[in-house]
């Protein structure tokens, strides 16, 4: 699509929050929604996405309008599609997989990932069990009881940024550490891809695999900055 404005800024809503501004008009999502935000803070940092495109306007350069929009146009309205799709994930956390070899691997895992469960059964009061098996590990019922709980009671906006961690990172642990300030970007990226960082490390890497990562560094990059202007 081909840039229509030349403007884009943002500004204090009179009842609260903030909206974007293209030409001194509100912003609306692709729902045809106002973009209303919680703070000016957000509200600013959309408008400088909309600002830096060029000629052709590309949606992908704007990844906190896109976390936005998801929150206001599908999540505002219904919850339950994500909140499922997060629970889901308590069932089959990356976390609770770990390896059997090679054993520097074995001690990477344990060194980065138990502290975080650690701090996950501190913080929502339940363990999550773990095995060195590739069967599936049965969970206590109250876990996915917590997480379900945690979804349904946190903002639309807040949310998204947790699903989409949940399903960057395979885990809601680390999404959930992410989205508490727990572990930054570079934290839940590295926890995360632990085990591909490994063998990256041992075995080397093509451009195609770091072109990947990298991307997926920034978009947890994008999910944390979201967060942070909330």
């Amino acid at each position: 699509m081909k840039r229509f404005y030349k403007t884009a800024t943002a500004q204090a809503a009179a009842d609260g929050g903030a909206v974007v501004l293209l030409d001194g008009r509100v912003l609306k999502t692709p729902a045809k929604q106002d973009t209303r935000l919680p703070t000016l803070g957000l509200a600013e940092a959309i408008a400088a996405e909309w600002a830096a495109q060029g000629a052709e306007i590309r949606p992908q350069d704007m990844p906190l309008m896109q976390l936005a929009a998801t929150a206001l146009d599908r999540l505002a309205l219904d919850r339950s599609p994500a909140v499922a799709d997060v629970v889901r994930y308590s069932g089959s956390d990356l976390l609770a997989y770990r390896a059997e070899f090679p054993p520097e691997l074995v001690l990477r895992q344990q060194a980065e990932w138990q502290p975080l469960l650690d701090w996950f059964r501190e913080r929502y009061d339940v363990a999550m069990n773990v095995t060195q098996s590739i069967t599936a590990v049965p969970q206590p019922p109250e876990l996915a009881e917590r997480i379900k709980r945690v979804c349904e009671t946190i903002d639309p906006l807040r949310l998204t940024a947790l699903q989409t961690a949940t399903n960057v990172c395979g885990s809601v642990v680390i999404a959930l550490a992410l989205l508490e300030g727990r572990v930054d970007a570079m934290g839940a990226f590295r926890i995360g891809y632990l085990d591909e960082l490994h063998q990256a490390e041992r075995w080397g890497e093509d451009e195609e695999a770091m072109a990947r990562r990298q991307a997926l560094q920034a978009e947890l990059a994008a999910i944390e900055r979201f967060i942070s202007l909330l």
